[in-house]
């Protein structure tokens, strides 16, 4: 069975009211889906790289869902010492490169899986139904358990006003006429943030004792040239992982500016190519007159190309 991509949200400044719509908080997680067929299970996440070995949790489907086949779309969480979900706390165990440290990383880093969806079930592609019937098959099959939960549904602006108080992403809003466009993206499903977040690449970065304690940070325009947006100092990286981000970036010095723009900290900047990228959060940008991000922190480093970070007008 061919791995698809899952059906995503568009942004949305508004929160549906119609009955007809279902509201769920939004995960800070990463997207994977879960292929259970022929007796065999693979899990691959939103751009099609197989995360089968780093979730061993999840690989006995028939310890939480009694299909024979199926494939079941979610969000893996982590959460951090706050019992937030943190995607900087996920993203440790899905970018493990040596796989060896799977086990150890386990016990780290415990994950949750939180479904929401089903496409196929039991031989038949389910997908063209709507969301309503889905979830109904999806409550009558899957059995939660510590590692693994389905998402529930809440009244829309009561859930957004607990998510802005207690400071997390945000809510989905899924309208349950739906049937699940596999590789689509359209306003029957709709996200409303609580903040926003963006990929970035970084062009360069300040010491402080010889250890990184800022990044500056830029995206792309539609000429492929790259515009300073802001620098971070803050977010969820550790000491050590400040320590470990100033080795990956010394051998990717460079000698000039990579940006477009003079960057507001380049008196004391070290210059490299733009080769890492980050998920980026950020309380304010306004980018159509010129500004930097506001309150701009690191998230986590994140395995994407550095063209994907562009600015938004070439969105």
């Amino acid at each position: 069975m061919d791995p698809i991509y899952p059906f995503e949200p568009i942004m949305s400044d508004t929160i549906p009211a119609e009955p007809h719509w279902r509201h769920e908080i939004k995960w800070d997680g990463t997207r994977i889906v879960t292929y259970r067929y022929q007796g065999d299970t693979k899990l691959f996440n939103r751009k099609l790289n197989e995360r089968t070995r780093h979730y061993p949790e999840l690989l006995d489907v028939s310890s939480y869902c009694s299909a024979s086949s199926v494939i079941l779309d979610g969000e893996m969480i982590a959460l951090a010492q706050d019992g937030k979900p943190s995607f900087h706390e996920v993203m440790r165990r899905d970018l493990i490169q040596k796989l060896d440290r799977v086990e150890e990383m386990q016990r780290i880093v415990p994950i949750t899986y939180m479904i929401f969806d089903i496409v196929y079930y039991d031989g038949e592609w389910i997908n063209r139904q709507p969301l309503s019937d889905r979830l109904e098959l999806l409550h009558r099959i899957v059995t939660p358990n510590e590692r693994v939960q389905l998402v529930q549904n809440h009244d829309g602006e009561q859930l957004f006003e607990v998510i802005r108080q207690q400071g997390m992403e945000g809510i989905v809003c899924k309208d349950l006429r739906s049937a699940y466009a596999i590789g689509g993206k359209d306003a029957r499903w709709r996200k409303v943030k609580n903040y926003g977040d963006i990929l970035a690449v970084i062009g360069g970065f300040t010491l402080n004792d010889g250890i990184v304690n800022a990044v500056l940070l830029g995206q792309y325009d539609q000429a492929g040239k790259l515009w300073y947006i802001g620098h971070s100092g803050t977010g969820r990286l550790t000491k050590a992982e400040w320590r470990e981000l100033t080795l990956t970036l010394a051998p990717t010095a460079a000698s000039s500016s990579p940006f477009a723009n003079r960057p507001d900290r380049y008196k004391d900047a070290y210059w490299v190519t733009p080769k890492l990228t980050a998920k980026v959060q950020y309380s304010e940008w306004r980018w159509r007159e010129g500004r930097t991000l506001r309150q701009p922190s690191i998230q986590a480093f994140v395995d994407a190309p550095p063209e994907r970070c562009k600015l938004p007008w070439v969105e």
